[in-house]
């Protein structure tokens, strides 16, 4: 599929016309009168596929307990994307043009990230999986399928297993998932120091806060290079890091997620009890967690297709959106198939 000749669709939106129930029009990119403004928005993210703006459109949605920004547009069923650390929305923005001809497409920053509000708690992801079935809800999708990589895909566990009425499928890439993935040991290979340093830094209390405040771009441009088989572009890497260093609750807010490991290790450790029963599609890179992917997923879901991504490190979305479109379009087409033809009106004057 050729990311580059994909026609966009014209933008209606995330839901149907009418008021959505938080109370916004769904062509509206506004909550409480404010609209998403700077550079985390649509409006001057850097670098976007021609035409996005014409489908996409940044909104805030007010899910009763928080802000949440997101990025929306398309034609069809729902379609929740939900990246990783460090990342945001604009993790998606390769993929989103050719996706919203099929679907009605819901990029979201999470609490922590970008343009949403920022807590001080909330981050384990029963948390944050609640967050996200607010905003679907908040939208007028009370079903949806979702796509998430690295913190998105544990978001995507919990979700799917705390909330099973809510996702007909569930794709997932390059993350283990806490309390149901096996613990590495402290005395690992230099390898795995190597991918997996980070975890026990990121949950530092505040000295990480400390060491990288001033130095985001030696940190963060630490993390893409080396966990990247295809280098991301210059202007990218400096979106990300001019977001985290824009705002010390950004900073702080990054560090949550796995400071609320303890949290989130425990109730996938009762999670796992639950096993799921939805299509699931595991993407790793073939660089970096590759088959070890569709083994997590193994370990919670009966249902589980894994797929590697060759020449691909830890960011897919970004490094072989190609390949990672390809493989949600075909993993994606049932879902997207048979709700269309539910939705669709019954025509007048046939007989059953």
């Amino acid at each position: 599929m050729n990311l580059s000749s994909t026609r966009l669709p014209a933008s209606n939106g995330s839901a149907p016309d009418g008021p959505t129930p938080d109370g916004l029009a769904s062509n509206s990119p506004t909550s409480n009168g404010l609209a998403p403004a700077g550079p985390g928005s649509v409006s001057q993210a850097p670098n976007l596929p021609a035409g996005f703006a014409e489908t996409f459109t940044s909104r805030y949605v007010d899910t009763g307990e928080l802000r949440l920004h997101a990025v929306t547009g398309g034609e069809g069923p729902a379609l929740l994307l939900l990246a990783g650390w460090p990342q945001t929305w604009y993790a998606w923005r390769l993929l989103m043009p050719a996706l919203a001809r099929d679907f009605q497409v819901v990029a979201v920053d999470p609490r922590g990230v970008g343009l949403s509000d920022k807590p001080l708690d909330g981050y384990d992801t029963g948390t944050l999986a609640r967050d996200m079935v607010g905003l679907m809800k908040a939208l007028g999708h009370e079903r949806f399928a979702m796509v998430g990589h690295d913190v998105g895909m544990w978001t995507g566990y919990a979700l799917a297993t705390d909330h099973p009425d809510r996702l007909d499928r569930l794709a997932v890439a390059e993350a283990a998932i806490p309390g149901l993935s096996p613990t590495p040991p402290l005395f690992g290979s230099q390898e795995a120091n190597d991918r997996l340093w980070h975890f026990a830094f990121n949950r530092l209390a505040d000295v990480n806060e400390q060491l990288v405040r001033g130095r985001e771009h030696l940190y963060f441009g630490h993390q893409f290079a080396t966990k990247s088989a295809k280098a991301l572009p210059d202007y990218a890497v400096q979106h990300y890091v001019d977001t985290l260093a824009a705002d010390p609750e950004a900073l702080r807010s990054s560090f949550e997620f796995y400071r609320a490991l303890d949290a989130t290790i425990a109730q996938n450790q009762e999670r796992n009890s639950r096993r799921l029963s939805l299509p699931v599609l595991a993407i790793g890179g073939e660089e970096n967690l590759g088959a070890s992917v569709g083994a997590t997923m193994r370990l919670a879901a009966d249902d589980v297709e894994s797929l590697v991504l060759p020449e691909c490190g830890h960011y897919p979305a970004e490094e072989a959106p190609e390949a990672m479109l390809s493989a949600l379009t075909a993993f994606l087409a049932p879902y997207r198939d048979e709700r269309t033809s539910s939705e669709a009106p019954t025509a007048r004057g046939t007989e059953a």
